[in-house]
């Protein structure tokens, strides 16, 4: 068939409801409304955190931190519940970045900081390779540790 042959089609008329767009975001904004909190409940801080508790920013209290967190790992210090639960691939990791904080730190330290760090990545490790080697850690405060993850 030929261009001139082919029928003629008759052009689409598009008809818009500009009104759906409103009615969607009418109920966009009613789910939104049912699913958060109230605005008071959100932004009331929790009672029992006290904002002057936060230590100061310092090197030595980021090497506190990551010992912590290692420790809590290990089973040797409990969760805030209670509980104790042992995960030593977590315990090592923060160990590792104790040790990668070192490395990167080696001279930029004063006296203090480095002998800080140098005693705490050994009390880790030898920590971590005793209970590694007890295969778990020793239970405290009367409970009984979870088997590693």
């Amino acid at each position: 068939m030929a261009e001139s042959e082919e029928p003629r089609k008759s052009p689409i008329e598009v008809v818009g409801d500009e009104d759906w767009k409103e009615k969607v975001k009418a109920e966009d904004a009613k789910l939104d409304a049912e699913r958060s909190p109230a605005p008071e409940a959100a932004e009331k801080p929790p009672e029992d955190f006290d904002p002057r508790s936060i230590p100061p920013a310092s090197f030595a209290t980021m090497v506190q931190m990551f010992s912590t967190q290692a420790l809590v790992s290990m089973g040797l210090i409990p969760l805030p519940d209670g509980q104790v639960q042992q995960q030593l691939p977590l315990a090592k990791h923060f160990i590792d970045l104790l040790a990668v904080l070192e490395e990167k730190t080696k001279r930029n330290l004063t006296g203090h900081e480095a002998n800080l760090l140098e005693s705490t990545l050994h009390e880790l490790r030898m920590a971590y390779v005793e209970v590694k080697k007890m295969g778990t850690a020793p239970a405290s405060h009367g409970e009984n540790p979870t088997e590693p993850s």
